[in-house]
């Protein structure tokens, strides 16, 4: 009975280990994908450096920022640099 149970309590603390680890990163992971999406010209990003600019467009691999008076930088889709979307007039 006791290897029983000890099966069981490494089958509970494994589950329980996914629980508070792996779902939290999967729901972060779908609410990026979600924001990414999204996103339109116009829409203010934040990146994760901390910069604001609005998108000025948008291609299948990158995303192009302006950043102050023609002051452009190229994004890259897949490395999630991009940390918040603001639409225009959202408050």
């Amino acid at each position: 009975m006791s290897s029983i149970g000890l099966i069981l309590f490494y089958v509970v603390l494994i589950a329980g280990m996914w629980f508070l680890l792996m779902r939290p990163q999967k729901k972060e992971q779908k609410r990026v994908q979600a924001m990414l999406a999204d996103m339109a010209i116009g829409d203010t990003a934040l990146t994760t450096s901390g910069f604001y600019g609005v998108i000025i467009d948008i291609t299948d691999d990158d995303v192009i920022v302006e950043f102050g008076n023609n002051k452009n930088c190229r994004i890259p889709m897949q490395k999630s640099a991009i940390a918040q979307i603001e639409k225009p007039g959202a408050e």
